[in-house]
């Protein structure tokens, strides 16, 4: 048998991002005997000494990230290249060069997913000899401050002919923020949307079960959300609209909302990063800190989401976040941020406000919504009705409709599959 044709995906890192469990969910369910994925991070070169290491170098004091196993365990290859700083565009681009020369013939395809800088390595992957480079939109912003000018101005060639050979996006949104107006109205810009493995996320009331009782919240109302303690995620906003929700039931005189008193109220978040420990204290200066669960990252997220009553989720900037269709297809009403891209709300089950609204409006809205007062049939583009609130009985429309609008990955693999072998879509 001959041996399989082998793409390159460039990531900032491996860590249990969104954009890294998409391609690690593709990665599963294609056919590895055709194709087969390596993997080239960023990593900090300091402990090596020098400012132009190898990856060889780089990959023997770089710490172990959280999809390393999964790669090694499926067939793949992790090489490693400095992190851009912005001081060291001369190494950056050296080691890159260096990197793409000595494995020069080994990947078909190149695809980038980290576009800060792929407008860097991109063009040089293919002078090195890449038959095909990819550049691949997985967000719709940038960081706050300098950093994000920053990388306005680093990726801008990405919006220009000739830096790359295509480009893919999760979302419109995302498409017209990284590679522009242009380019995306012409149909330069081919949109694949985040799939996940549907069957891991439908509700499931033994999973359910379980992993409340191990958390202690078999009788509990729980609001749940997935995601990086970063500033794209908007933690502060979602505290703040907790503290309200459990401000305005303890001062329910007029029993609005009467079904819920007395019963216990946590809210579930999973996930880590840089500011996890600054939401943390801010959940103590709220007071609510006794009410708030930091799971930290799990392995079985997808178990997680049978635990919740209600997903909340009001990012600054996305994408196109694949935990809002995982909370779809585990039956949960969610409420999002109206600056997520429309192309998330694939069933009656999301709703939508500003982040510009005070809290206590959003956590009016989730009160309202657990009482079920706001029954919502569907809406014109589907064609059967959602039992919302009934999550057993929503479960095979629900997860049809994420079928059906292309969120489904073994669908996606099969026609990710075709495009590596043949280069065509």
């Amino acid at each position: 048998m001959a041996e399989p044709i082998r793409i390159l995906h460039v990531f900032g890192t491996l860590g249990l991002g969104g954009a890294e469990s998409r391609i690690m969910d593709l990665y599963r369910h294609i056919d590895r005997e055709r194709v087969q994925f390596d993997f080239l991070v960023h990593s900090d070169p300091e402990a090596t000494g020098k400012k132009c290491p190898t990856s060889d170098e780089l990959m023997a004091v770089r710490e172990p990230d959280y999809f390393d196993a999964t790669v090694k365990k499926l067939g793949g290859n992790i090489y490693a290249i400095p992190k851009f700083h912005g001081t060291n565009a001369r190494d950056y681009k050296n080691a890159i060069r260096m990197f793409f020369m000595q494995h020069r013939g080994e990947w078909r395809m190149v695809q980038g997913h980290m576009t800060s800088t792929a407008a860097i390595y991109l063009p040089l992957a293919k002078s090195c000899g890449i038959n095909t480079t990819i550049a691949h939109a997985r967000s719709a912003g940038v960081d706050p401050g300098i950093k994000g000018v920053v990388t306005r101005i680093i990726r801008s060639p990405l919006a220009k002919a000739g830096t790359c050979d295509l480009r893919f996006a999760c979302t419109e949104n995302a498409a017209r923020s990284v590679f522009g107006d242009a380019m995306t109205d012409d149909g330069q810009v081919r949109i694949i949307p985040n799939a996940i493995d549907l069957r891991r996320f439908v509700y499931n009331q033994e999973i359910r079960n379980k992993i409340r009782n191990e958390l202690g919240l078999s009788n509990a109302i729980v609001i749940g959300h997935v995601g990086r303690f970063h500033y794209a995620k908007n933690h502060e906003y979602l505290l703040k609209v907790f503290a309200e929700f459990l401000r305005i039931l303890s001062h329910d005189d007029s029993n609005s909302f009467n079904i819920l008193h007395g019963m216990r109220i946590r809210l579930l978040m999973l996930g880590e990063g840089s500011l996890m420990d600054t939401m943390k204290q801010l959940a103590s200066d709220l007071h609510i800190d006794k009410h708030v669960i930091f799971c930290g990252n799990k392995t079985n997220a997808n178990e997680y989401y049978q635990a919740m009553d209600y997903f909340l989720f009001p990012s600054r900037y996305e994408g196109l976040p694949g935990t809002v269709v995982e909370a779809q297809s585990a039956g949960l009403q969610c409420l999002i941020s109206d600056s997520i891209t429309p192309e998330v709300d694939i069933t009656p089950l999301v709703s939508r406000m500003s982040i510009e609204e005070p809290p206590a409006v959003w956590a009016r809205k989730i009160l309202n919504d657990l009482m079920l007062r706001d029954y919502r049939e569907s809406d014109s583009k589907n064609e059967e009705e959602i039992p919302i609130g009934d999550r057993e009985a929503s479960r095979e429309p629900v997860n049809a409709m994420i079928k059906k609008a292309g969120f489904d990955v073994r669908t996606q693999a099969e026609i990710m599959q075709q495009f590596y072998l043949t280069g065509k879509f």
